[in-house]
């Protein structure tokens, strides 16, 4: 491709069936390797429990949140798409998504309802505010540093949210499972007003967006749970593992190409 080509894209990728099909097990990477850093090695920490010492989650929030910016800003700096850098980036925000929320709803003690509203919040404010700045949330627009940091901000944010929305769900009597197919079903809903409805397909994207990390939070934590609360009682680091093997494979084999820029105007 010459330059001229690659300057009429964006540094995102094209939204295809492979690309959901990634962001889900992304989705569920960051939960089960969001656990196995702030849980497993680190410790649990409640606002109930007491504990003194490091807070695994705060801990787990700044080691995720630093390897994220540090990838934001290599996206930034970097001139076009490249699928790697882009899937990373989408994984160091759902795994730092994980641990923030966790740290909001259980280390603060606010709750799933306080932290699903407060972060639902946030998501629609950044919405808002990139849309005021630059006048389109379109994925088609992330082609310059303005339009990026808005972009990755509102994902950390809807990262951060769906984690929190979807324990929510599941801490009820539906359990995991049920979550996973009340989220799964929205999706679907989601997809047939995309193929069969005038909706606004911006506005359609970022709903599939959003509901997709509520999804990969149950089926991740399905997965790692214990028996006793609804789960498989996987090993997290293996799980963990299997997931990134996954996503590499599809990362090298299903076709990646950048999405293309909106018209000028």
């Amino acid at each position: 491709m010459n330059e001229q080509a690659k300057d009429a894209l964006a540094k995102v990728p094209a939204v295809t069936l492979g690309f959901w099909v990634i962001k889900i097990l992304a989705t569920t990477f960051g939960e089960t390797m969001g656990d196995t850093v702030s849980m497993s090695w680190l410790g649990e920490t409640t606002a109930s429990a007491g504990q003194s010492g490091l807070n695994g989650y705060l801990v787990g929030t700044a080691l995720f949140g630093t390897v994220l910016a540090l990838l934001v800003a290599a996206q930034i700096r970097a001139r076009h798409f490249h699928p790697l850098l882009y899937w990373a980036t989408i994984i160091a925000s759902t795994t730092a998504g994980t641990t923030l929320a966790d740290f909001a709803t259980r280390s603060l003690g606010i709750g799933y309802p306080g932290g699903s509203t407060l972060l639902l919040g946030m998501v629609l404010a950044s919405l808002f505010v990139w849309h005021r700045a630059l006048g389109s949330i379109s994925v088609s627009t992330v082609h310059e540093p303005r339009a990026e940091l808005y972009y990755w901000l509102t994902i950390t944010f809807s990262q951060t949210l769906g984690t929190a929305l979807g324990d929510w769900v599941a801490d009820g009597t539906l359990g995991y499972l049920g979550a996973a197919v009340i989220f799964g079903g929205l999706l679907a809903l989601v997809a047939a007003a995309y193929f069969w409805s005038s909706i606004d397909r911006v506005a359609l994207f970022w709903a599939a967006f959003i509901l997709t990390r509520p999804l990969g939070a149950v089926v991740g934590d399905f997965l790692d749970k214990p028996v006793a609360h609804g789960g498989l009682e996987l090993s997290r680091p293996i799980a963990s593992l299997v997931l990134a093997g996954a996503i590499l494979v599809l990362i090298l084999f299903v076709p990646q190409r950048a999405e293309r820029r909106a018209a000028a105007g």
